[in-house]
């Protein structure tokens, strides 16, 4: 990883700068969730202890790194407290469990937007079992598809009696978070074994028909999304919208895509070879022509990834392969969500997935991987932009492309709320451990963009390089280095945001006596100041009560009131304010 950085800085050092140009930085300053409006997103478990605790520095992390959006809803795979089985475990009684409000809130009030998949099924109403409990207890976090055991909750509501009771725990779910969530979607990977015995579109067509209303009549504003295909399976969306008859209903349709899974496949083989004759392109056409669909329906790859442990891939390969899916799927038109901020390491995937290491009591426990740094420069740079094809790149005519099919040349211009343009290539290779990479240079083309002082950013790197046009052209930049990472052109005014301070973490709070003492980690960001925020109660209004220097991670709060308090804090610099620490509690 290391030396293919090493070489890249090497062979853009010789690009000479111009004097006319504005002072670049080394490395992309990152954008905070607070600063981006449209972009990326990830999924995530939501804080659970002991193995997801909040109180240590993974959760702000997505903030700092620029996450818009965020999928909730399963624990590495199994239930989570948004789930049915967590929402009705005593029959007829509805009730969310401590902390998800401020789970909710906290992606909320930092930027995020949420959306969150209702599922799965419910012993007391779904398993094939004669006798029926009246009570259940959510099971631990290693059960996993596929679980046919009699009480599973991957028994899905199938008779209509079934259906009728998922239906009043999705009504609960979407008036409870009325006005602060918008986004539902109907289960995951239905077509496979989250669906026991195994995916079925007919029982899952009957089960959207009864969701779509039950959504849309509980919120007028609230969105219904198809729920995330494991596979690309146009025959499988076909079957199950014919049965829903709900199609219009419908306002995003969501697909997952994990090219290869188990092995190194590049992500842009999504379309060409890794499903077969199924393609993610291709259920989008699918989709796009059925009849009463919207016909501007977005569509989210909403569960995306390349794991590092794999057969024949590494961290290198990873942190190459996340932005190149990222971009591709950008320029179709598609959201992507990265499966996983961080791993429950008590759950069936240990830490294979998270951008973030999990608890293994180790030293690099909640420490990043370099694909979180590459997810972060890609949120910093592509977010906000829309696909421009009036940007041209033409793709480069050297012997050492023609000569090698496997290296297909991917470029695409797009262009910031401002109008500001950037552009992204890169060679859709099948990369190697190690970051190993033979060095390839061409000219590239590259009209209509309107970039009069170019800059070259490696997107896995961060590292920013001024370039020049070839002598007498405004279209030609000689010379140019081709990798198996994305490296984007931009111009030397691009970076024009403010950057604000890394949320602090690790906020805990202890009684001193009469007093409480707080406590927390500063990390990045030149801070200036420390705003302590309390509230009275499990729910209420925050207030302020101090602001000192951001030196001092410290604060005693000698005026505490009685029951039961919440602290947060953020930190501010002359740019703005960072985002909030996790909660802390304390009765007194």
């Amino acid at each position: 990883m290391l030396r293919s950085f090493v070489c890249t800085a090497l062979l853009l050092a010789s690009f000479p700068a111009s004097a006319q140009r504005r002072p670049l930085p080394d490395r992309v300053p990152p954008k905070r969730s607070s600063q981006i409006e449209n972009g990326f997103g990830i999924n995530s478990d939501l804080p659970r202890d002991p193995y997801l605790p909040w109180s240590k520095w993974w959760w702000t992390r997505m903030f700092d790194a620029g996450v818009s959006w965020i999928r909730i809803g399963q624990y590495e795979n199994s239930s989570e407290y948004t789930s049915w089985d967590w929402i009705e475990q005593k029959r007829g009684v509805y009730a969310i469990p401590p902390g998800l409000d401020d789970y909710v809130d906290s992606l909320l009030d930092n930027g995020v937007k949420v959306q969150v998949q209702l599922h799965y099924g419910n012993p007391m109403y779904t398993s094939p079992s004669g006798i029926k409990p009246d009570a259940i207890t959510p099971a631990p976090s290693t059960f996993h598809n596929d679980d046919r055991s009699l009480y599973s909750v991957f028994w899905p509501p199938k008779t209509p009696e079934q259906i009728e009771a998922f239906v009043r725990y999705v009504k609960f779910m979407v008036k409870h978070f009325h006005g602060r969530i918008q986004y539902w979607a109907l289960w995951n990977e239905q077509d496979i074994g989250y669906w026991n015995p195994w995916g079925n579109p007919e029982e899952y067509g009957r089960l959207l028909k009864a969701f779509v209303p039950a959504v849309h009549e509980t919120d007028a504003q609230a969105k219904v999304i198809y729920g995330g295909l494991a596979d690309p399976s146009s025959d499988f969306a076909r079957r199950s919208l014919d049965v829903c008859e709900c199609a219009a209903g419908i306002d995003v349709f969501a697909y997952h895509t994990y090219p290869g899974y188990g092995q190194n496949l590049n992500p842009e083989s999504m379309d060409y070879g890794a499903y077969g004759t199924d393609s993610p392109a291709k259920l989008r056409e699918t989709v796009r022509h059925y009849s009463g669909i919207r016909k501007d329906i977005p569509f989210w790859d909403d569960e995306f990834n390349s794991i590092p442990s794999w057969v024949g891939s590494d961290e290198s390969v990873q942190s190459k392969y996340i932005p190149r899916g990222l971009i591709y799927n950008w320029a179709a038109g598609v959201r992507t969500f990265v499966w996983l901020l961080a791993s429950g390491t008590d759950a069936n995937e240990y830490d294979d997935f998270g951008m973030i290491h999990g608890l293994r009591n180790l030293p690099d426990d909640f420490t990043p991987r370099p694909v979180f740094f590459a997810l972060q420069n890609t949120n910093t740079l592509f977010a906000d932009t829309r696909p421009d094809p009036s940007i041209e790149i033409e793709a480069p005519d050297v012997p050492a492309l023609r000569r090698k099919s496997e290296l297909p040349f991917f470029a695409y211009g797009f262009r910031s709320k401002a109008g500001k343009p950037i552009v992204a290539y890169w060679l859709g290779a099948h990369s190697v451990p190690g970051g190993a990479f033979a060095p390839i240079h061409a000219d590239l083309v590259v009209r209509n963009s309107g970039i009069r002082h170019p800059a070259l950013v490696d997107v896995v790197s961060g590292e920013i390089h001024a370039i020049e046009w070839k002598s007498g052209t405004t279209d030609v930049l000689p010379n140019m280095p081709m990798r198996d990472s994305i490296l984007a052109i931009v111009d030397d005014d691009y970076f024009d945001w403010p950057v604000l301070p890394e949320a602090p973490s690790s906020l805990e709070a202890r009684a001193s006596g009469s007093s409480v003492r707080l406590h927390w980690e500063s990390h990045g960001g030149a801070a200036r100041d420390a705003v302590i925020e309390r509230r009275t109660g499990e729910s209420g209004t925050w207030s302020r009560v101090a602001t000192q220097p951001a030196s001092a991670a410290e604060y005693v709060d000698a005026n505490a009131p009685a029951g039961v308090l919440a602290y947060r804090v953020h930190l501010t610099n002359d740019g703005g304010e960072s985002a909030y620490s996790n909660i802390a509690y304390i009765r007194r």
